[in-house]
């Protein structure tokens, strides 16, 4: 049994957007009782090679959002993603909410501010988010109450999301067919990625679990929904009771074969800032690229 508050009647509404840039979900989350949302995990759309940003997955969202109504209240971030640049200050300028994070976050903003030596103007207190999460933290969205699972390994800032009968696992699970996400940045663990996603899988197993990603294994068609049932019976890296030991074999053999995001670089400096992209001296937006830095 899960030690946390599960409400499993409270059955929001959700709707996914998918990214094919990125193969990125993000999603809109609608308290059944009212006319509040929270958004998980947007995307910033960027042109790395031209050195370009626009708004087009974002402006859907907001136009979702206003087209039917909703106000929105929260932006969530499940982790500091490497794979997609947030667009949380945008939505929030654009709509309002308040942009939450786990706490840990101060963690990876130590760690990433190192890499790409950012000066001490850069605050590492986790200052730029409206909200820092613990573990079994909980905050409202309208009448539905919401829930932070701390779910590190992927990277140490991870935390899953509950809302009523829906979790938004980031990237502590794919799809059953995909398995799980790497533990192989910094900060991240096999071992530790294990232990989380077995917290998740002790939550009812009705339980709707959302994806942040989906890469259409063996050819089939973009999903991100699935349960928890459904992960414990057949999810190719943990389900059938594969013992810790296996996965953090697996683990490991997989992660040494794969290639760094494409858009590791720009997506760490801006996401550990809460989406703002940084600045030069001259106040200019700039990225840096650090060779052989991470």
């Amino acid at each position: 049994m899960s030690a946390y508050p599960v409400e499993m009647t409270v059955h929001p509404e959700v709707k996914a957007f998918f990214d094919p840039a990125t193969n990125t979900i993000s999603y809109v989350v609608k308290d059944p009782g009212s006319s509040a949302c929270a958004v998980i995990d947007s995307v910033m759309d960027i042109d790395y090679a031209a050195g370009r940003i626009t708004y087009d997955h974002a402006d859907e969202i907001i136009a979702y959002i206003q087209d039917n109504g909703l106000e929105l209240e929260w932006i969530i971030e499940t982790h500091v993603h490497a794979d997609h640049l947030s667009a949380a200050p945008y939505l929030q300028q654009k709509l309002g909410g308040k942009i939450g994070i786990g706490d840990r976050i101060r963690v990876v903003q130590d760690t990433f501010g190192k890499i790409f030596n950012e000066g001490t103007e850069f605050q590492r207190d986790g200052s730029q988010f409206d909200l820092l999460l613990k573990d079994g933290d909980t905050y409202r969205i309208g009448g539905m109450q919401a829930f932070a699972m701390y779910t590190p390994g992927h990277t140490p800032a991870c935390m899953v999301h509950v809302m009523g009968d829906a979790a938004f696992v980031g990237d502590t699970l794919f799809m059953p067919d995909g398995g799980s996400a790497r533990a192989d940045f910094p900060g991240g663990d096999a071992g530790t990625l294990y232990d989380s996603i077995q917290k998740v899988l002790a939550l009812p197993d009705q339980m709707r679990l959302f994806m942040c990603h989906d890469y259409g294994p063996n050819g089939r068609d973009i999903q991100w929904e699935t349960t928890v049932g459904d992960e414990k019976r057949h999810n190719i890296h943990v389900g059938g009771g594969r013992s810790r030991e296996e996965f953090i074999r697996f683990r490991t053999e997989r992660d040494a074969q794969l290639a760094m995001p494409k858009l590791i670089i720009p997506s760490l400096q801006v996401n550990m800032r809460a989406g703002e992209v940084p600045k030069d001296k001259d106040g200019r937006p700039m990225l840096k690229v650090p060779v052989n830095g991470l």
